[in-house]
């Protein structure tokens, strides 16, 4: 398997383990009575502040997920992952490390390290478009 395409499986497993946090997360606030089963929206308001995060860094890795993936697979299948295998885990890390701040807090600090992450990950999938578009 190309680099490319471990970092996307990377990226689906990081985007499933949130997920599957958010679960365990919400099964317990329903197995302990503290929440209705179907009370939960999206976003988890009326929650804890870090299930409100959680949320949200899982839908940030949704919404990145069509684009970033796309490009890594755009890459793999036109057989031009020397475009991206340079890079993957770059971007794979810098996708990681923007949900992990965004999970321990919102301060300015932490907002502007995670838009760091973040504008590593756009930087990278440019370079990556420009790239495919000209190989």
């Amino acid at each position: 398997m190309s680099t490319s395409l471990l970092a996307l499986l990377g990226f689906i497993s990081w985007t499933l383990l949130l997920l599957a946090l958010m679960e365990v997360l919400r099964s317990r606030l329903v197995v302990t009575g503290a929440v209705p089963a179907n009370a939960f929206d999206p976003g988890n308001s009326g929650l804890s502040p870090f299930m409100q995060r959680l949320a949200r860094a899982h839908a940030n890795c949704l919404e990145g997920l069509p684009v970033f993936g796309g490009l890594l697979l755009v890459a793999e299948v036109a057989g031009k992952s020397q475009v991206t295998d340079p890079l993957a885990y770059v971007f794979l890390g810098a996708r990681i490390v923007q949900s992990l701040i965004h999970l321990a807090s919102t301060s300015p600090a932490a907002v502007t390290a995670r838009f760091t992450a973040f504008a590593v990950q756009i930087g990278v999938a440019m370079y990556w478009a420009v790239k495919l578009l000209g190989a």
